[in-house]
């Protein structure tokens, strides 16, 4: 990584220019006028890329040193994917007051925060309160950028399987950041009969061991359908299961899902399910991996978000933007949608500016644009 400059700096005009006396202007104007800022400054284009390493990749709690080149390889994707200025930021500490405070303070110098690698439960109270205070987008990755390309990838396996939304049984293994954002969006986006799980079994609020999230949760969930039991439980039958929680699905459980099933094994680098095991039972395969077809991959969402929230000079991410930036996605496929072909590559070009598209236009509907 490395920052530069988008003008020379050759001459003692150039010099005056970029420096004093030159940049004294534009300071006064500042100070006179704070908007000024998002036209002047690099502030409207640049994102501040926030861990404290308590929950980086598969690799759990490193540290925030050891957390580094993840979050310097985040803002390489944010600059190569969405043409999005990112500045990886790992704090020392893992205190939710702290990280928040010192997000707030860090605020004024960027147009976006992207929190990242920051461990559940901590990570939901972080992300509602800094959204509460702050007037930019603030977005978790691992939570909303997992659920929004899950989701596109479900409309296109749930087109090719010939369910509706609102009669699909969905199972979720996992209950922490990724697990509770695709929970929420999949109800957003019209599912109805969705089963939640973490190691205990599902969650229903009957269960005295339920931290706060996990009961709102089931309250939105189980207690809608009067499911409960463990995984091997409400898989019996299910259409759709989708893992974000490391483990391992036994065979004979993902056998008893329903004929024509999809299987989402998103853990890396050993998804839940084997695709060679999955593929025995399912009729739609999609993994966390870049070896398999079907990558449910965060690179697909994350740029394109930032760069149309950017684009507008959004003061938030809202859920209508993420939905939209979801069925871009899934939009994209077109007639290519196969078994093997439920969203698009990375690298193909027309993501990043579908996604960004569709969420500014999301932004204005909204009322969080300002542009």
């Amino acid at each position: 990584m490395e920052v530069r400059s988008t003008v020379g700096v050759g001459s003692r005009e150039d010099l005056s220019m970029a420096y004093t006396p030159g940049v004294a202007r534009v300071c006064t104007a500042i100070a006179e006028q704070p908007e000024l800022a998002r036209h002047y400054t690099w502030i409207p284009n640049v994102v501040a890329v926030v861990t404290d390493g308590t929950a980086v990749l598969g690799l759990g709690d490193i540290g925030p040193a050891a957390a580094m080149p993840v979050m310097e390889g985040k803002a390489v994707l944010f600059k190569s994917f969405g043409g999005v200025d990112a500045v990886p930021i790992c704090l020392d500490t893992t205190d939710v007051e702290e990280i928040i405070e010192t997000v707030a303070r860090l605020a004024p110098s960027f147009g976006g925060i992207n929190l990242e690698d920051i461990s559940a439960p901590r990570c939901f109270e972080i992300e509602d309160r800094l959204k509460e205070r702050l007037d930019i987008p603030v977005f978790h990755d691992d939570q909303h950028g997992t659920a929004v390309v899950a989701l596109a990838a479900l409309q296109n396996a749930l087109k090719l399987t010939g369910r509706d939304p609102a009669t699909t049984r969905v199972v979720i293994s996992g209950a922490g950041a990724a697990g509770v954002a695709v929970a929420k969006i999949l109800l957003e986006a019209g599912i109805r009969d969705l089963a939640v799980t973490d190691r205990k079994g599902v969650l229903h609020s009957s269960r005295g061991d339920l931290t706060p999230v996990k009961r709102a949760l089931a309250v939105l969930t189980a207690d809608q359908t009067g499911r409960s039991g463990s995984l091997a439980d409400v898989l019996e039958g299910a259409d759709v299961y989708i893992g974000v929680s490391g483990g391992t699905v036994p065979e004979e459980d993902v056998a008893r899902m329903a004929p024509e099933s999809i299987i989402f094994g998103l853990a890396n680098p050993d998804p839940e399910v084997h695709p060679d095991v999955a593929h025995k039972y399912a009729r739609i395969v999609a993994t966390g991996r870049s070896d398999f077809p079907n990558q449910i991959n965060n690179v697909l969402a994350f740029p394109g978000i930032f760069r149309g929230a950017f684009d507008v000079h959004a003061t938030a991410i809202t859920e209508g933007m993420k939905l939209a930036a979801a069925t871009a996605l899934a939009d994209l496929v077109g007639d290519d949608l196969s078994e093997e072909l439920i969203v698009p590559s990375p690298f193909d070009p027309r993501v990043g500016p579908a996604v960004s598209g569709a969420v500014a236009e999301a932004a204005r509907r909204d009322g969080v644009a300002r542009l």
